[in-house]
Formats: C-alpha cells, sequence, structure tokens
C-alpha cells in the first residue's frame, strides 16, 4: 500500500481483466471462495453468527441471507482494491478498521492466508485456462497489499484486547 506498490502496469491490467469476468457475478463467485475455504478450513464456521444462531454445517451457513450479504461485502472490497490499483493507499485506513472488526470477532491473521488460497482458487474456477501463472501472481501481490493493511488493524489494538 505504500507507494513503492509491487504491482507493475501489466499485472494491473491483468487484475482488471480477470477481475471484470469473476465481477458480473459476486455472489455465484463468492459461493465458490467461501465453500472452498470451508473445505480447507471447517474451524472458521463458528466464526459466522447471526442472532447468536450457529450454523450446523457449511451448506446451512452458505444458504444463510446474512451469510450472502457477507458475500456481497467481500466481494465489494476486492472491487474497491481493483478499483484502486493506481492508489491503493486510499484505502488504507478503511483496510485497517476491516482488520479490526475481523480481530474483534475472533478471526486470527492466520486465517487470512486460507482466504488468499480460497480466492486463488475462486480464480481459477472462474477464469479456466485465463487463469495464467501471470495472473495468479499479480492477485497474489494485490492480495499480500490488501492484507498487510488488514494487518495494521491487529497492530493498532492494545494488548490483550
Amino acid at each position: 500500500m505504500e507507494s513503492g506498490m509491487p504491482l507493475s502496469g501489466g499485472q494491473r491490467a491483468l487484475i482488471r481483466e480477470s477481475w471484470q469476468r469473476v465481477s458480473g457475478s459476486p455472489v455465484q463467485h463468492g459461493l465458490v471462495l467461501f465453500t472452498r475455504l470451508f473445505d480447507l478450513d471447517p474451524d472458521l464456521l463458528p466464526l459466522f453468527q447471526y442472532n447468536c444462531k450457529q450454523f450446523a454445517s457449511p451448506q446451512e451457513c452458505l444458504s444463510a441471507p446474512e451469510f450472502l450479504d457477507h458475500i456481497r461485502k467481500v466481494m465489494l472490497v476486492i472491487d474497491a482494491a481493483v478499483s484502486h490499483l493506481e492508489n491503493l493507499s486510499c484505502l488504507e485506513e478503511y483496510l485497517c478498521n476491516l482488520g479490526k472488526k475481523h480481530q474483534a470477532v475472533g478471526v486470527k491473521v492466520e486465517s487470512f492466508s486460507t482466504v488468499g488460497e480460497s480466492l486463488l482458487y475462486m480464480l481459477e474456477k472462474c477464469l479456466g485456462a485465463a487463469f495464467s501463472p501471470e495472473v495468479q501472481e499479480a492477485w497474489s501481490k494485490l492480495y499480500s497489499a490488501v492484507v498487510k493493511a488488514m494487518r495494521r488493524g491487529w497492530e493498532t489494538l492494545p494488548e490483550g484486547d
């Protein structure tokens, strides 16, 4: 997110082009992402509670209207990052606060690597042959910059909170 952002012009173009193919169906593609996330780490399921209701299974969670709203929000964050590729620093405060919110509900920083794997999986499934190693590298760099900003939300809270 610093001015020395690691994305080249070519990488930004790959991200925009690939996102254009995915962003038209955010909930559908978000379901692919979160299905993969729960496959990789079923222990994340209890973090998603609405009105104090625990979901009995990932399928129950993935079909809940409140969770579908969460998927829309996640896809909007990705969309915002793609829309601001030239100036990600303008999202810094927003992403830091998003990190604080995730910490407050019990998300561990380590879980973001699993989310990153799930994002790449979703892109691969949705893009097919267009998901080249170059596209994967560009998205990995973007995701890394977003997570770095979100991690600052953890670092700004006092220990023990």
